[in-house]
């Protein structure tokens, strides 16, 4: 019994470490972003990189979650002869939770994954070690762009997903299942309000960039610089990130919405 308390505080204090490591390399990263504005290139080849090359990717998912939606939405409100407002229930759908929340993921899996295993062979390979001897702060010149490559794109993805979801929902529902066009649009600019669903669903989107490319960068700069350590830092900021953008999500929702 003793040995289980034992190892039970040496995970605490083992996460509360990492916690604490995590916010100091935040803060570091943070006050280099001031510098770092004044190099832009290094910003745009990292939002080509993290951002444009996950475009493919956010823009097949968008469709078929929005064809999925539609179609679900459909067969539910056409018990209720209430299919009119299927427009408002994947646009709000959309923009308010899966829109942020499926792309965080899918940013997660894609340009998370690959923020780590990019920095982690750059330390597994010295090259860390040979910037800090010609005096080039590695956190400056190598985390700083990708932080800010991954927090600018992710709005963007987010809001081209939403985009091309409520597309596909009008290609299912108008298209394929009938329902009137003018009631799927009309219903959609009704019920869906600019301040507490479009805004609120970019400010959801900023948090999970925020959140996830720190996960990413954190994980990629502190692994252990062998091929093991590096796979294990990659898996780590896809688990990590899926979580925190779960847990992040009910507590932006129930903020929003003033259930706390």
């Amino acid at each position: 019994m003793l040995d289980q308390f034992q190892q039970l505080g040496h995970a605490v204090l083992k996460i509360l470490a990492n916690l604490g490591r995590g916010h100091l390399f935040f803060m570091q990263v943070v006050a280099n972003i001031p510098g770092i504005l004044l190099r832009p290139s290094l910003i745009i080849a990292q939002i080509y990189s993290v951002g444009v090359l996950s475009l493919s990717l956010i823009i097949v998912s968008g469709l078929f979650v929005g064809m999925v939606l539609g179609l679900q939405g459909y067969n539910t409100l056409v018990n209720f002869g209430a299919t009119e407002a299927l427009g408002a229930v994947v646009s709000l759908s959309l923009v308010r939770e899966l829109g942020p929340v499926l792309t965080s993921l899918l940013f997660a899996g894609r340009a998370g994954s690959a923020l780590t295993a990019e920095i982690g062979l750059m330390k597994a390979t010295e090259q860390l070690s040979g910037m800090e001897m010609m005096a080039v702060n590695p956190l400056k010149r190598v985390v700083t762009p990708r932080f800010l490559g991954g927090v600018i794109s992710m709005p963007v993805l987010a809001a081209i997903f939403s985009v091309v979801g409520i597309f596909g929902g009008y290609l299912v529902v108008v298209q394929l299942l009938g329902v009137d066009t003018g009631a799927y649009w009309s219903q959609m600019q009704d019920k869906t309000d600019f301040v507490d669903d479009i805004l609120n669903g970019v400010i959801k989107s900023i948090v999970f960039g925020i959140v996830v490319t720190w996960i990413a960068v954190f994980q990629g700069y502190n692994c252990i610089p062998t091929s093991e350590g590096v796979s294990r830092a990659t898996t780590r900021t896809v688990v990590h990130a899926s979580l925190a953008t779960l847990a992040l999500d009910f507590i932006l929702t129930a903020l929003m919405f003033n259930q706390v």
